[in-house]
């Protein structure tokens, strides 16, 4: 198992054990103010339950789109990874993030880069301009990542 497994796996667990470690996960039964506001705060578990929490919500989080964006430059793996899942499940509405999910594109974590390109396939032909940048992706080192990128350019290009 290597490095970036590792700490990606870690990270899972922490969230995964957060989650139920109380009767129910702390996103549930949030309004998406209230899960936007999780991302502000000072832990980064909150803020990874935060993203995760609009995921949960779909395109009913397009206000939170901005608040995504910037959590897709955060120090942990788990919010930047949560914040592209939840782009990509509010779909063509976070056309707005597209600059933000290309530069993710090149994140040192797999895990970023492939929920980023999977975001961008969501998003669809609102994201034409993330072509090349998945391109790219076609050579990444993790096979998953490479998958990714091609399903996404094949949903971009319809």
């Amino acid at each position: 198992m290597n490095l970036h497994c590792t700490r990606w796996c870690g990270w899972l667990f922490i969230f995964l054990f957060a989650a139920g470690c109380g009767s129910r996960p702390p996103y549930e039964g949030k309004s998406v103010a209230q899960l936007e506001k999780m991302l502000q705060d000072a832990d980064p578990a909150v803020q990874a339950q935060g993203a995760f929490g609009l995921s949960q919500q779909g395109p009913a989080a397009k206000e939170a789109t901005p608040a995504l964006a910037k959590a897709l430059k955060s120090e942990q793996v788990a919010v930047r990874q949560n914040a592209a899942l939840a782009l990509g499940k509010i779909g063509p509405d976070a056309k707005d993030a597209v600059p933000e999910l290309i530069e993710a594109l090149a994140d040192a974590e797999w895990s970023v880069r492939r929920q980023a390109a999977k975001a961008l396939g969501e998003i669809g032909p609102e994201a034409g301009s993330a072509l090349p940048a998945l391109e790219k992706r076609q050579k990444d080192d993790n096979h998953l990542v490479r998958q990714a990128a091609e399903e996404a350019r094949k949903k971009i290009r319809g």
